[in-house]
């Protein structure tokens, strides 16, 4: 560490103030150990780089509110860089579509046996009759959203409901599809 550069505390003081050359001191000081954390619990190199970011933004937002309990700022910004990897691995898993099996989806074969086609076509009616079980607002989320492909915000438009309401409905009418279907093949 350069003494003409000072302390976390001191460049701390300084971001604060709106000093972008601290920011960049402390960057320079931190981010490849910042860095190497992302890279221990994120999944790929594109969210390492968002968290990372994140990070030291969210560093120059906060100044002014960060106390550090030692000399250094480094466990604030791991502690930032971890909360902020949750957050994307939380969103990468609410947007994360469940693919269908093969048998559902059609396959590339043209072709298919007769036998094929009617379990295929037993599995949709028991997905359906699955879907009437729901409660009539999820139901009607599900028809929409995932029977007809509409996107959410259009069936949140249509319901006059929100995107987060109909995102929610979605995740849990799946998770109960999917609950249903493993204890049906037990």
């Amino acid at each position: 560490m350069d003494e003409n550069e000072g302390t976390d505390a001191d460049l701390l003081t300084r971001l604060a103030s709106g000093d972008q050359t601290a920011l960049s001191i402390v960057f320079d000081r931190h981010a490849a150990a910042v860095t190497r954390y992302a890279w221990a619990i994120a999944p790929s190199r594109m969210d390492v780089e968002e968290i990372v970011q994140d990070t030291f933004v969210t560093v120059w937002r906060k100044a002014g509110e960060i106390t550090i309990a030692e000399t250094s700022l480094l466990p604030w910004l791991l502690v930032t860089c971890r909360y902020l990897a949750l957050n994307v691995m939380r969103k990468a898993a609410r947007n994360h579509a469940d693919e269908l099996d093969e048998n559902i989806a059609g396959g590339s074969n043209a072709v298919r046996e007769h036998h094929d086609a009617e379990a295929t076509s037993e599995d949709l009616r028991w997905v359906l009759d699955e879907i009437e079980r729901l409660d009539p607002i999820d139901r009607r989320v599900c028809e929409l959203c995932l029977v007809e492909g509409l996107p959410y915000a259009e069936a949140a438009q249509q319901l006059g409901i929100s995107v987060g309401a109909v995102k929610q409905r979605v995740s849990r009418s799946r998770a109960r599809l999917k609950k249903a279907v493993t204890l049906d093949e037990v």
